[in-house]
């Protein structure tokens, strides 16, 4: 099993992009990639929102997730979110163990 975390972060302007851009470029990220457990953690921007940024985070179980709560991460995560006025919108979704059915499969491209 493992959860993912789709977190979406919107601002007013160029914001959410710039929390992301200094949340890589700290090293944070880096850090938070290291964390037991965290198999993804990975920024996106939507197309159709550019002002949102999109974080994918994907744990092993719950918890990898609650060690990485209760890390000193997390403190540097919130105090970046208070920097840049970010407000949040998640999703939270557990995996499916038996993989991709055939019937989806034939979509797939690999």
């Amino acid at each position: 099993m493992s959860i993912v975390v789709n977190i979406y972060y919107s601002g007013t302007g160029e914001n959410a992009r710039k929390f992301a851009e200094e949340m890589e470029s700290s090293g944070t990220v880096a850090e938070i990639r290291k964390e037991k457990g965290n198999l993804r953690y990975e920024y996106f921007i939507p197309m159709a929102d550019p002002e949102t940024v999109l974080l994918i985070d994907c744990w092993k179980d719950q918890e990898s997730i609650d060690k990485h709560h209760a890390s000193p991460m997390m403190e540097k995560i919130t105090e970046l979110r208070v920097k840049y006025d970010l407000h949040m919108r998640v999703e939270r979704y557990v995996s499916d163990e038996g993989g991709i059915p055939e019937a989806d499969s034939r979509f797939i491209k690999e």
